[in-house]
């Protein structure tokens, strides 16, 4: 039985009637038309499937009403009772749709989103897995269709990385992209090792919403930022000016340095951008767990310290510790191409933790 009331389905129908007799009275084009446009063409799969729910429905008590009939002969009993068996089906299905599509959203789900990779334990390996992680994301992205603009890439003297980020655009990235937070650990023989012992190391990752203007509200005066003159690895110059950017958001600590562009503008529009969505992002971090501590049964504390995800290479596969999930495919996870069997399932599974909590009534 569906857990979502009849009003809240009536709500929904009303507003998009109501939102489609405001665009035909609006000029195409401004601000608040491209607002209710959208809204508008979020609600129409919504509201299909509300129809097709009370269609269904409508079948269900239609043959319930027909097997009433006292004069109903035999063979058409026995095909009303199968159509009844087919009809719930569809009910529940129908139902379990309609729900889904009106949990609570995550507002943040339709942004783009900046991801930060960072080398973690592990000396060289970490820095080389952590690069096999950045172009796992970028080609996954690719295959999504989306953009990937790498933003700063800081590499290690053996070929990874220390740290480096990139925005991602496209529709619906943060949604997908969201679950990617935390320590992902390796398991493999590094090349550098004569003696075939597998080593374990670790990479942070960090995928933050891309923060907009109204979002977050940062005074000049809340901002301290120093200029210097970039270095390569190994603390080689790479310019002669001091074009490199560090931003210090000075209430929260949390600060952003930027060097790959050679312009000293285009660092700190850059260094801004990330600045803005970790203080975005933290913002929304407290709201979580406000939120968490009102709920019964929290299992785990969602903290990004918290190991996520293992890549075992010696057995091909990859396991994700939250939802107990492994993948036996790590070059076509590592590839990008087998990364959606993990996001799905961590979708579903986020889903399912949603309506179990709606139908709990917390």
């Amino acid at each position: 039985m569906s857990v979502v009331p009849d009003e809240k389905l009536d709500a929904v129908v009303t507003r998009y009637r109501n939102l489609e007799q405001q665009m035909t009275t609006m000029a195409g084009g401004g601000q608040e038309y491209v607002k209710v446009s959208r809204e508008y063409a979020e609600l129409g799969p919504v509201v299909q499937i509300i129809e097709a729910l009370r269609k269904a429905r409508a079948d269900v008590a239609g043959t319930e009403e027909m097997l009433k009939d006292p004069t109903l002969d035999a063979e058409m009993k026995s095909l009303a009772e199968t159509e009844l068996y087919a009809s719930r089906d569809r009910l529940i299905e129908v139902e379990k749709q309609v729900t889904i599509l009106l949990l609570p959203k995550d507002e943040a789900d339709e942004r783009n989103a900046i991801l930060e990779v960072r080398a973690g334990t592990g000396g060289e390996e970490a820095g080389l897995f952590a690069a096999d992680l950045f172009r796992m994301y970028q080609r996954y992205a690719q295959l999504h269709g989306w953009r990937f603009e790498p933003l700063s890439y800081e590499e290690k003297d053996a070929g990874g990385i220390k740290e480096a980020q990139a925005m991602i655009s496209g529709p619906g990235v943060f949604a997908r992209m969201k679950f990617e937070s935390g320590v992902h650990r390796v398991q493999r023989v590094p090349e550098t090792e004569a003696q075939g012992r597998i080593h374990t190391s670790a990479a942070t990752v960090a995928v933050l919403p891309e923060a907009q203007e109204v979002d977050v509200q940062v005074q000049d005066k809340d901002l301290r930022i120093d200029v210097y003159r970039s270095s390569g690895p190994g603390g080689q110059s790479v310019n002669t000016t001091d074009s490199a950017v560090r931003i210090t958001h000075l209430p929260t600590g949390i600060n952003v340095a930027m060097q790959d562009e050679k312009s000293q503008h285009k660092n700190r529009a850059k260094a801004m951008k990330i600045l803005l969505s970790r203080l975005y992002e933290a913002k929304r971090a407290e709201q979580d767990a406000a939120r968490a501590a009102q709920r019964k049964g929290q299992v785990g504390s969602g903290d990004r310290s918290e190991r996520i995800r293992t890549y075992n290479f010696p057995q091909g596969r990859v396991t994700d510790h939250r939802i107990n999930l492994t993948v036996h495919q790590i070059e076509k996870v590592m590839a990008g191409e087998a990364l959606d069997q993990l996001v799905e399932a961590l979708v579903a599974n986020d889903q399912a933790e949603k309506l179990a909590s709606l139908e709990q009534g917390g």
